[in-house]
């Protein structure tokens, strides 16, 4: 049985020390993906980051690019050639892999020098030759489509146009995505060292959110909510929400200096490397603040949705097939009633969303080290949304 009552405010478990990925732990991410690619015939991958897109290249690398493009290029015997921008270029000897740095300026800003100007010598550099096996790693896994998905890429055309135009065969140039985030894809679960290293980020944003939960009243504004969200100078991993009353004014999608007024629909969010928090409810003190129109919004909305998320956790397991969470969801939370359309819950890493294996019919199994975001969200039409997302890792004995 449910109960809507005052509980005591949770206890904050950011620690401020990082937890650094270990030697030992890039070596096994390497040689992970050189099993991958031996498993799969390829000679080659070209594992693509910019700004955005960039986890796949920094699993392997070690760092972020920041601004501009990258490209690591690692064949089957472990040689490992980086090409790098203008202002990248020095971070080569910095790579938590072993490369040999090429400088690129294609991928450097706009207007800057260009010191080379044929991005195929580039990767001649790289060792690439005439009718290898190539694999592209971008971000994106095209499942469920009727294309043939090893034949669509999420690099920029002209990357893809000079690697094609050494190899001379283009059917042997695929997507390689799935080595990384498919069914068995070397970053969906995690060693006990990556896992404290993403429990910094993901208890950084629940402890966030508390604080900005604490900010919230009358009279509030937006600008308040959100400076509790971006902390330490932390780059984030999804877009900062501290969202009160009407939304998306003159398409704007950040906090501004609007106040809080009572009974706001209301949305926070903030996610760090290994982790994001949400909550959406209504600023209302007590239930009987609410008003008519959306009088059994904690009855008709918010238990149903903790009622669910609880029994998310309760069922979780190693071994669960990704259709049998989907399926308890549908049965216990339609999507008839509570129109919620997206997966179920996925996984996280430094990305808020890697890949999930919660969707009608999968087979896809829950391991140990698999990091998850608890994120089921619906929208009740009439009614204010509701969310408490958050993150968890789930892990047998052994890890």
């Amino acid at each position: 049985m449910i109960k809507y009552e005052k509980r005591p405010e949770p206890t904050k478990d950011f620690s401020g020390q990082p937890v650094w990925l270990t030697d030992e732990t890039m070596k096994q991410r390497r040689e992970k993906v050189l099993t991958q690619m031996a498993e799969h015939n390829y000679d080659v991958l070209c594992i693509y980051g910019d700004v955005d897109h960039g986890f796949n290249l920094e699993y392997l690398v070690g760092f972020y690019t920041r601004f501009e493009e990258a490209m690591l290029v690692l064949h089957k015997n472990g040689e490992a050639y980086l090409l790098l921008g203008n202002e990248n270029i020095s971070r080569g000897k910095l790579a938590r892999i072993e490369n040999t740095p090429i400088h690129c300026s294609y991928f450097s800003l706009p207007y800057q020098p260009m010191y080379q100007h044929n991005l195929v010598e580039n990767f001649k550099e790289a060792n690439l030759k005439p009718n290898m096996n190539v694999g592209i790693v971008g971000f994106k896994y095209f499942n469920d489509t009727s294309e043939d998905a090893k034949y669509l890429f999420d690099i920029p055309n002209y990357v893809y146009e000079a690697i094609v135009e050494i190899n001379e065969d283009k059917a042997k140039v695929t997507n390689a995505i799935d080595l990384f985030i498919g069914e068995h894809g070397v970053r969906r679960t995690n060693n006990a060292n990556e896992i404290a290293h993403y429990e910094v980020g993901a208890s950084l944003s629940g402890d966030s959110i508390l604080d900005a939960l604490n900010t919230v009243k009358e009279g509030a504004t937006e600008y308040e909510i959100g400076d509790k969200l971006l902390r330490y100078g932390q780059n984030t991993s999804i877009v900062t929400i501290a969202a009160s009353g009407e939304r998306y004014r003159f398409g704007n999608m950040f906090p501004t200096n609007k106040e809080v007024k009572l009974n706001d629909p209301m949305s926070i969010t903030v996610g760090y490397r290994g982790g994001a928090s949400s909550r959406a409810g209504i600023a209302a003190y007590r239930e009987e603040d609410l008003p008519e129109t959306i009088h059994d919004y904690v009855s008709d909305v918010a238990m149903p949705y903790f009622g669910i998320y609880a029994a998310w956790l309760e069922n979780l397991r190693v071994g669960m097939k990704g259709h049998e969470m989907y399926d308890m969801v549908e049965q216990n939370y339609s999507k008839e009633k509570h129109y919620w359309y997206l997966n179920p819950g996925h996984l996280t890493a430094n990305e808020e969303w890697l890949a999930s294996m919660m969707y009608p019919n999968s087979q896809e199994q829950v391991s140990s080290g698999n990091i998850f975001q608890v994120d089921i969200i619906p929208f009740v039409p009439g009614y204010p949304g509701a969310s408490a997302e958050s993150t968890i890792c789930i892990a047998d004995e052994a890890l």
